[in-house]
C-alpha cells in the first residue's frame, strides 16, 4: 500500500485522539447526544464528512501533484 494512505490514517487517529484525550466529559456528552439521533440524521452527517474528505483529498492532490 502506498505510504500516503498509511501517514493519512495516522493522521486521522491522531485527530481522533484528541478530543477523549483533552476533553473527556464533553467527549462522552457528544457521544451520547449522537447516539439519540435518528439514523436519518446520522446517515446524513456521515454523508457530509464523506463529501467533504473527497473534496479535500481530490484539491490536495490537485495542488500537491
Amino acid at each position: 500500500m502506498n505510504s500516503t494512505i498509511w501517514l493519512a490514517l495516522a493522521l486521522v487517529l491522531v485527530l481522533e485522539g484528541l478530543g477523549p484525550m483533552l476533553y473527556p466529559r464533553a467527549w462522552r456528552r457528544m457521544i451520547a447526544t449522537m447516539s439519540h439521533l435518528p439514523d436519518n440524521i446520522l446517515s446524513s452527517f456521515g454523508g457530509g464528512l464523506v463529501v467533504a474528505g473527497i473534496v479535500i483529498y481530490y484539491m490536495l492532490r490537485k495542488t500537491i501533484g
